[in-house]
Protein backbone atom coordinates (compact mmCIF):
# COMPACT_ATOMS: atom_id res chain seq x y z
CA UNK A 1 0.00 0.00 0.00
CA UNK A 2 1.28 3.11 -0.93
CA UNK A 3 0.72 6.45 1.13
CA UNK A 4 -1.80 8.06 -0.83
CA UNK A 5 -3.86 4.60 -0.17
CA UNK A 6 -2.80 4.77 3.19
CA UNK A 7 -4.08 8.79 3.44
CA UNK A 8 -7.55 7.76 1.74
CA UNK A 9 -8.32 5.00 3.83
CA UNK A 10 -7.66 7.00 6.61
CA UNK A 11 -10.18 9.49 5.62
CA UNK A 12 -12.89 6.89 6.35
CA UNK A 13 -15.14 7.70 8.93
CA UNK A 14 -14.45 4.75 10.98
CA UNK A 15 -11.90 6.05 13.33
CA UNK A 16 -10.24 2.81 13.66
CA UNK A 17 -8.14 1.51 10.73
CA UNK A 18 -6.53 -1.11 9.43
CA UNK A 19 -3.05 -1.63 7.45
CA UNK A 20 -0.81 -3.94 6.32
CA UNK A 21 3.21 -3.53 5.57
CA UNK A 22 5.27 -6.75 4.33
CA UNK A 23 2.92 -9.50 5.59
CA UNK A 24 0.31 -11.55 4.23
CA UNK A 25 -2.97 -11.22 6.66
CA UNK A 26 -6.29 -10.71 6.96
CA UNK A 27 -8.29 -9.42 10.14
CA UNK A 28 -10.99 -12.38 10.33
CA UNK A 29 -13.91 -9.03 11.20
CA UNK A 30 -13.00 -5.42 10.95
CA UNK A 31 -15.81 -4.63 12.20
CA UNK A 32 -16.31 -6.87 15.31
CA UNK A 33 -12.87 -6.04 15.90
CA UNK A 34 -13.54 -2.40 16.39
CA UNK A 35 -16.65 -2.60 18.10
CA UNK A 36 -14.40 -4.46 20.60
CA UNK A 37 -11.66 -2.25 20.61
CA UNK A 38 -14.47 0.63 20.99
CA UNK A 39 -15.52 -1.29 23.96
CA UNK A 40 -12.38 -1.22 25.47
CA UNK A 41 -11.77 2.77 25.15
CA UNK A 42 -15.58 2.78 26.42
CA UNK A 43 -14.77 1.40 29.37
CA UNK A 44 -11.53 3.10 30.00
CA UNK A 45 -13.74 6.54 29.69
CA UNK A 46 -11.40 7.50 26.62
CA UNK A 47 -12.23 9.06 23.51
CA UNK A 48 -11.17 7.97 20.23
CA UNK A 49 -10.06 10.59 17.59
CA UNK A 50 -7.61 8.44 15.64
CA UNK A 51 -6.38 4.45 15.74
CA UNK A 52 -4.26 2.93 13.45
CA UNK A 53 -3.20 -1.21 13.39
CA UNK A 54 -0.45 -1.71 11.37
CA UNK A 55 -0.14 -5.44 10.99
CA UNK A 56 3.61 -6.38 9.53
CA UNK A 57 6.55 -8.77 9.84
CA UNK A 58 9.54 -9.43 12.30
CA UNK A 59 11.70 -6.94 10.15
CA UNK A 60 9.83 -4.36 9.25
CA UNK A 61 8.87 -4.27 13.35
CA UNK A 62 12.43 -4.18 14.11
CA UNK A 63 13.40 -1.82 11.79
CA UNK A 64 11.18 0.55 13.77
CA UNK A 65 12.47 -0.61 16.92
CA UNK A 66 15.88 0.09 16.05
CA UNK A 67 15.47 3.52 14.17
CA UNK A 68 12.53 5.05 16.50
CA UNK A 69 13.58 3.59 19.82
CA UNK A 70 17.00 2.62 19.51
CA UNK A 71 16.31 -0.93 20.24
CA UNK A 72 17.92 -3.59 18.80
CA UNK A 73 15.12 -6.66 19.48
CA UNK A 74 12.11 -8.01 18.02
CA UNK A 75 8.71 -7.43 19.58
CA UNK A 76 5.33 -8.39 18.92
CA UNK A 77 4.19 -4.47 19.24
CA UNK A 78 4.73 -0.92 19.54
CA UNK A 79 3.04 1.78 20.13
CA UNK A 80 2.94 5.72 19.24
CA UNK A 81 0.70 7.96 21.01
CA UNK A 82 0.46 11.18 19.46
CA UNK A 83 -2.16 12.36 22.28
CA UNK A 84 -2.29 12.53 25.99
CA UNK A 85 -5.33 10.69 27.36
CA UNK A 86 -8.44 11.08 27.74
CA UNK A 87 -7.62 11.24 23.99
CA UNK A 88 -6.78 8.40 21.62
CA UNK A 89 -5.17 8.87 19.09
CA UNK A 90 -1.97 6.78 17.89
CA UNK A 91 -0.59 4.03 15.61
CA UNK A 92 0.50 0.27 16.95
CA UNK A 93 2.09 -1.70 14.53
CA UNK A 94 1.93 -5.52 15.42
CA UNK A 95 4.36 -8.69 14.09
CA UNK A 96 2.02 -11.34 12.98
CA UNK A 97 5.17 -13.32 13.51
CA UNK A 98 6.39 -12.55 17.02
CA UNK A 99 2.17 -13.03 17.86
CA UNK A 100 2.17 -16.44 15.88
CA UNK A 101 5.54 -17.51 18.16
CA UNK A 102 4.26 -16.28 20.94
CA UNK A 103 0.71 -17.78 20.70
CA UNK A 104 2.80 -21.20 20.25
CA UNK A 105 5.33 -20.88 23.15
CA UNK A 106 2.21 -19.79 25.69
CA UNK A 107 -0.29 -22.79 24.64
CA UNK A 108 -2.80 -20.44 22.80
CA UNK A 109 -4.48 -19.55 19.82
CA UNK A 110 -3.50 -17.10 17.58
CA UNK A 111 -6.69 -14.99 17.79
CA UNK A 112 -6.24 -15.10 21.53
CA UNK A 113 -2.53 -13.86 21.36
CA UNK A 114 -3.65 -11.24 18.45
CA UNK A 115 -6.24 -9.57 20.49
CA UNK A 116 -3.85 -9.60 24.03
CA UNK A 117 -1.16 -7.56 21.53
CA UNK A 118 -3.87 -5.31 20.29
CA UNK A 119 -5.15 -4.89 23.86
CA UNK A 120 -2.23 -4.07 25.08
CA UNK A 121 -1.13 -1.26 22.28
CA UNK A 122 -4.17 0.12 23.37
CA UNK A 123 -4.14 -0.31 27.17
CA UNK A 124 -0.73 2.02 26.35
CA UNK A 125 -2.60 4.77 24.69
CA UNK A 126 -5.21 4.63 27.25
CA UNK A 127 -2.40 5.04 30.37
CA UNK A 128 -1.29 2.18 31.45
CA UNK A 129 2.79 1.55 31.69
CA UNK A 130 4.34 -2.07 31.83
CA UNK A 131 7.55 -0.92 33.28
CA UNK A 132 7.62 -2.08 36.58
CA UNK A 133 6.38 -5.59 38.09
CA UNK A 134 3.32 -4.15 39.57
CA UNK A 135 2.32 -1.67 36.23
CA UNK A 136 2.73 -5.27 33.93
CA UNK A 137 0.71 -7.07 36.53
CA UNK A 138 -1.93 -4.30 35.95
CA UNK A 139 -1.58 -3.96 32.85
CA UNK A 140 -1.59 -8.10 32.10
CA UNK A 141 -5.21 -7.67 34.86
CA UNK A 142 -6.76 -5.03 32.04
CA UNK A 143 -5.56 -7.38 29.16
CA UNK A 144 -7.60 -10.28 30.96
CA UNK A 145 -10.76 -7.70 31.08
CA UNK A 146 -10.45 -6.87 27.53
CA UNK A 147 -10.62 -10.64 26.53
CA UNK A 148 -13.32 -11.29 28.92
CA UNK A 149 -15.28 -8.38 26.80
Amino acid sequence: MDFNEWIEEEEDDDPISFHLENVEFELPDEAETSLWLQSIIDREEKQIQQLAYIFCDDEYLHKINLEYLNHDTYTDVITFPYAEPPIIEGDIFISIERVQDNAQGLGASFEQELRRVMAHGLLHLCGYSDKTPEEAARMRAKEDEALEA
